[in-house]
């Protein structure tokens, strides 16, 4: 299978290592307007924070600060499940960047060497760009270095101010700038290498004299500047990896940069995809060679589709697997196997614990739950199987429902191979049906059904001559029962209830082949 990689890297050669990073995840993220903490806002099957603490996982640092504030609870908790060695530290008040990175190396005191401080609302960081700024530090024997982008609209972001030789001078946010700084295009990503040593003792010095009365960490490079230390800012290959994320807007339009990436990946992997502008998949899935993706598809969380497999249209698949060959229509599947040249669909639910063994059937408006379903075995349409063991072969007629549930707990049923159930069945668990059973349509099994019986369990039919001519007088039906000539008396030969066994005995009249 081939895994996309979002965020194409732009360097082969092995990452540089850093002693540590350092993610900056603390702020308020008022412009979302929403309870959720800012960093914790998910695009293509990750949080903003978690795509930074992956772009970042490949420079191998030893310690991963997360600075948290503003819904720390929320932030702590979600590290614990997708981060568990990263170390999150507390920022009571938040009083600048500079102040943030401060009180992350303050929980580190002993830590020595080149550290990555980075924004954890920058979701399209990839590996490649962090890995080449972490080598440009090393390469220009730089004390600070920042990354940096030439954007089209540099409207709210800090700007680099360099000399004429191009060396980085300062940033001067914009807030702060005059109107020929802001005319400058070059901005700060805010993405930062520096040795620890010297990144301590700047910030501890840092000024508040701004706007806002906080401690920058942009104005970390000026000092060093000032006192003849070797500093470096390097532009980013690609300008939209630096974007961050501030509102709904932004975190729109980096969705669809980041899945345009995740697609790009796949169709140069050997994937099909029909229709780019309606398919979604997160980082986190994987697609094999010639599987084609039809419109509308959704692949999400954890899912894997294998090779030559046909997913969509209109299909959203979450922590799923389709095997080889195999084909989902117009369904809503999750945490299910699909397993090989197995069919699913049109329009039908697979819920957790669903497992369609190779060349099974689900045909249209069936839902499944907890279900194992065998080689060849069938479930054409309209029914509801639930907590069940379905064996080699077997066939599950129309309108079927596995009764699984008593109020209070569920149960389980067993169908054994190449059983035929037979349309409108009720199968009431606990139940066994053999192999080689059948069971006549209509029935309510509550019992087990020996190997190669016919389970017939429903009321015998019964015929009440000239029912419609004294009930419905005048109807459009007495008036066509009439034409078929009722003239309210019974034939005997006509009215007599076939037995059920004289109707089990026609082939095909009871059950949904």
């Amino acid at each position: 299978m081939s895994q996309p990689q979002p965020g194409t890297d732009h360097t082969d050669a092995p990452p540089a290592a850093v002693a540590a990073v350092v993610v900056l995840a603390a702020g308020q993220g008022t412009r979302m307007r929403s309870a959720t903490p800012k960093v914790l806002h998910a695009l293509g099957g990750r949080s903003m924070l978690g795509h930074v603490l992956a772009a970042a996982a490949p420079l191998g640092a030893g310690t991963t600060v997360v600075v948290v504030g503003a819904g720390r609870e929320a932030v702590v908790e979600h590290l614990s499940a997708v981060a568990p060695a990263a170390r999150p530290v507390v920022q009571e008040e938040q009083r600048g960047s500079g102040h943030a990175a401060q009180v992350a190396l303050d929980a580190v005191p002993d830590l020595e060497g080149p550290v990555l401080v980075c924004n954890g609302d920058s979701p399209l960081l990839t590996a490649g760009t962090l890995a080449a700024l972490v080598a440009a530090h090393s390469e220009a024997g730089s004390v600070f270095t920042v990354l940096t982008a030439e954007v089209d609209d540099p409207t709210g972001l800090g700007r680099i101010i360099r000399d004429e030789a191009g060396r980085p001078r300062a940033i001067v946010e914009e807030r702060d700038a005059t109107d020929e700084q802001r005319a400058i295009r070059e901005v700060n990503a805010g993405v930062y290498v520096a040795n620890a040593g010297t990144l301590r003792r700047v910030l501890a010095g840092l000024p508040t004299e701004n706007a806002q009365g906080e401690q920058y960490l942009t104005d970390a490079l000026a000092p060093l500047v000032h006192g003849g230390a070797p500093v470096a800012a390097v532009r980013a290959e690609d300008p939209v990896d630096v974007l961050g994320c501030n509102d709904r807007r932004e975190l729109a339009a980096r969705r669809r940069v980041l899945n345009d990436r995740v697609l790009d990946a796949l169709m140069v992997a050997g994937v099909t995809v029909v229709d780019p502008a309606t398919t979604w998949v997160d980082v986190t899935v994987t697609v094999g060679a010639d599987a084609v993706l039809q419109p509308g598809t959704q692949l999400l969380g954890t899912t894997r589709v294998a090779g030559g497999a046909v997913v969509g249209p209109d299909t959203t698949l979450t922590d799923c697997e389709v095997g080889e060959g195999a084909s989902v229509v117009r369904s809503h599947c999750s945490r299910a196997v699909v397993g090989p040249a197995a069919t699913v669909g049109p329009f039908s639910y697979l819920r957790p614990g669903t497992r369609l063994a190779r060349g099974a059937k689900v045909g249209g408006f069936v839902e499944t739950k907890n279900v194992e379903v065998g080689e060849d075995s069938k479930i054409p349409h309209l029914s509801y199987v639930g907590d069940a063991t379905i064996g080699t072969g077997s066939n599950v007629g129309a309108a079927t429902v596995f009764v699984n549930y008593d109020g209070v707990a569920k149960h389980r049923t067993t169908i054994g191979d190449h059983v035929r159930i037979g349309s409108d069945t009720m199968l009431v668990a606990p139940v066994t049906v053999g192999d080689g059973a059948y069971t006549a349509a209509g029935s309510v099994i509550t019992d087990d059904v020996p190997p190669g019986a016919m389970a017939v369990a429903r009321a015998k039919q019964r015929n009440v001559a000239g029912w419609v001519r004294r009930r419905r007088p005048g109807s459009a039906a007495a008036q066509a029962a009439a034409a078929a000539g009722d003239a309210g008396t019974a034939n005997a030969a006509d009215t007599r209830p076939r037995t059920d066994e004289s109707r089990s005995a026609a082939p095909g009249t009871d059950l949904d082949q």
